[in-house]
């Protein structure tokens, strides 16, 4: 029951945070692709800002794999596998879906001719830091 448990945390961590990616990417894409008609010119700025929601699934996998090695080399117990990957992996998932929202905002103020670009950045590491304290959390967890 308890390497159950570990399996299902191990793959909580690693699911979320790539769901949590992929719904923040898809909604800063949304976005740019709607501001590539009004300003094409600023692509470069809208690939930036959409692919930032992506570093989430980073930390999930690292997550995943720093959690997989603690728990095939002992030093953690299913339990405490699944209950780190269960609230990492929320937190993470949340962090990547709120800074999408961030980062789409960030994209139509620039494609409404604003200097935002360099201000969303800093808005949007908001959230990635709680995405960081997550996968820190995951891996001082013994």
């Amino acid at each position: 029951m308890e390497q159950v448990l570990a399996y299902l945390g191990l793959g909580l961590v690693l699911a979320l945070a790539g769901i949590g990616s992929s719904i923040g990417t898809t909604i800063a894409g949304n976005a740019a692709e709607g501001a590539l008609k009004r300003k094409p010119e600023s692509s470069g700025s809208y690939l930036l800002l959409s692919a930032l929601p992506s570093t989430q699934g980073i930390y999930g996998f690292v997550a995943f794999l720093v959690m997989m090695g603690k728990y095939t080399g002992g030093t953690l117990s299913g339990w405490i596998c699944f209950g780190v990957g269960l609230a990492a992996g929320v937190g993470i998932l949340i962090s990547g879906i709120r800074q999408g929202q961030v980062c789409a905002n960030g994209i139509v103020g620039v494609s409404q001719g604003h200097n935002v670009v360099t201000n969303t950045l800093i808005y949007a590491a908001l959230p990635e830091f709680y995405a960081i304290l997550c996968l820190v959390g995951a891996i001082l967890a013994h």
